[in-house]
């Protein structure tokens, strides 16, 4: 009988400071419960004494080492696009790529960030008031967040950053991508949280190294529904705040686990198994 060799996937993650990702455990785990044998490499610009502009270099190395894919985070999610032979319509519309595909010679762009904020969203928050919501951050992961909110049916959604201008830039190309929606820039939050129904938070506040609260404590009402993208920690200060006033709550895991669900099954062509993944992300993080 012909002994079958089982070949090693490859994929990686590039970014910069990148070393307390837990996207390659995610992967492995969920590879090794399939019975694959892979391997998913963290490629740390920082580690490398690299900048950026060694982002095509990288590209040109995955591809000669035969990876399947590679999936891509800060600062390279915009600058990777020009280097891409096609794009998903998300990734298209987000302008960011988070999952880049090598297949045949071609790079395939997908944005998988979106998806994993609206099925965790859509799972933890599955009975939430949708008529209105204030998003905090129009940054990259609120690009994301703000699209998946709008793809899921939300009909009004205030946008606010500290940076009006890229509020209003966001707002605007969402209106154009969901015309049917009210998509507005606001530097007033507490007007805008009187009248909403739910706050996404869409910032680094919160996080371990960027501790504190995004917004003031006494806007959120016990009516409010409360989703945060911070994964590091799980239980941030405003999550912590929003319980104790009673407010409905979703953590940051969900979006981190179901980014990687998506990437797993176009880097492997197999469906992967959310709840396993999720237990798995859950002792990790526990």
């Amino acid at each position: 009988m012909a002994e079958t060799l089982l070949k090693t996937l490859k994929a990686g993650l590039i970014g910069s400071g990148i070393q307390a990702s837990l996207t390659p455990a995610m992967h492995m785990h969920e590879g090794a419960a399939q019975g694959l044998a892979y391997d998913y490499q963290l490629i740390d610009l920082a580690q490398l004494g690299l900048t950026p502009d060694g982002l095509p270099g990288l590209l040109e190395r995955a591809e000669a080492e035969g990876f399947a894919g590679l999936n891509i985070t800060h600062p390279c999610k915009q600058l990777v696009i020009a280097h891409l032979d096609e794009l998903s319509d998300e990734a298209r519309a987000l302008g960011a790529v988070n999952t880049v595909v090598l297949k045949d010679g071609r790079r395939y762009g997908h944005n998988t960030d979106w998806w994993g904020f609206a099925e965790s969203f859509r799972r933890g928050l599955p009975d939430a008031d949708l008529f209105s919501a204030v998003q905090l951050g129009a940054g990259g992961a609120g690009v994301a967040t703000a699209y998946a909110i709008l793809t899921l049916g939300m009909k009004h959604l205030t946008v606010v950053d500290r940076e009006l201008e890229r509020a209003e830039q966001l707002a605007e190309s969402m209106s154009g991508l969901f015309p049917e929606a009210s998509v507005h820039a606001s530097s007033d939050i507490a007007a805008a949280m009187a009248k909403a129904a739910g706050i996404i938070h869409a910032t680094p506040t919160g996080m371990a190294k960027y501790p504190g609260l995004p917004m003031p404590a006494e806007l959120l009402r016990p009516e409010h529904w409360v989703a945060e993208i911070v994964y590091f920690p799980l239980e941030t200060e405003l999550l912590r705040i929003a319980r104790q006033k009673g407010c409905r709550t979703l953590n940051g895991g969900g979006m981190a686990v179901f980014q990687a669900v998506g990437a797993f099954r176009l880097f492997t062509g197999r469906e992967p198994d959310a709840q396993r993944m999720m237990r798995h992300f859950q002792t990790m993080t526990g």
